[in-house]
């Protein structure tokens, strides 16, 4: 394990995917940047690497106990201990986690560019520690709110969220929706169906209608989602921080 000064980090809370914890070219003014005095680096094993990039378990208790204490920040000319905080790398990627105090990866973070190719280059000099995965064997469950990477591939941090946003307003359509208005948005995606969609149960036209809107984005997704939010408060407040106030 070594220490590592100046890092920079900005934190995405509460991500359980890694694909909403951006890289750096993606970091915006009000995300929540902050200068870490130093931080523990270790290296572990890829797979306890992905547990931790992409999950919001528990962490092995002795990788906890191994960083404990030994991150610091400055805050008003004070020198504070982070509890729980340490940059992980399994070699070829770099990541940053703050547990908060708890035993769970609560933030995340990437690096800026030239610390990640200076601890890439530690790291060929370290051994990789094993520790034990927890909840070993156990796949992941992906869902409409929780969607798998593939589904965000070649997608910008607006698409991702927005398309976020999209699956969320579906499953609120899917829990408060009627036959006739599923049929509705089943249409409006897939306009030259009209006649089929007419025949179809309420469970047919949402699962062909997440079914088609899974792949890729596009103006399409946009303007659905958009208008599948409209009149709902939360939604529109989500939509506003990557669009502003554009929902009428």
């Amino acid at each position: 394990m070594e220490i590592i000064s100046d890092v920079w980090v900005n934190w995405f809370e509460g991500e359980e995917n890694g694909y909403n914890v951006c890289e750096f070219y993606e970091w915006r003014k009000h995300d929540f940047i902050e200068l870490l005095d130093q931080a523990p680096l270790v290296k572990i094993e890829k797979p306890l690497f992905d547990y931790i990039e992409n999950d919001l378990q528990d962490l092995p208790a002795n990788l906890l106990q191994t960083v404990r204490n030994k991150s610091v920040i400055c805050k008003n000319n004070q020198r504070e201990m982070i509890e729980y905080c340490f940059i992980a790398t399994d070699g070829e990627r770099c990541l940053a986690a703050d547990t908060l105090g708890y035993a769970i990866p609560v933030r995340k973070s990437r690096l800026i560019p030239r610390q990640e190719n200076m601890i890439l280059e530690k790291a060929e000099q370290m051994p990789a520690v094993q520790y034990p995965l927890p909840q070993a064997g156990r796949e992941k469950a992906y869902h409409l709110l929780s969607l798998n990477p593939d589904l965000m591939i070649g997608l910008t941090r607006k698409e991702r969220q927005v398309k976020q946003l999209l699956f969320m307003a579906l499953d609120q359509l899917h829990s408060t929706g009627s036959v006739e208005e599923m049929r509705y948005w089943y249409t409006e995606w897939f306009p030259t169906q009209y006649a089929e969609s007419r025949r179809m149960s309420f469970e047919e036209a949402w699962n062909g209608l997440v079914e088609g809107m899974k792949q890729g984005w596009s103006e399409k997704h946009s303007d659905i989602c958009e208008r599948l939010i409209k009149g709902q408060s939360y939604f529109e407040k989500l939509w506003e921080l990557e669009h502003g106030p554009k929902v009428q």
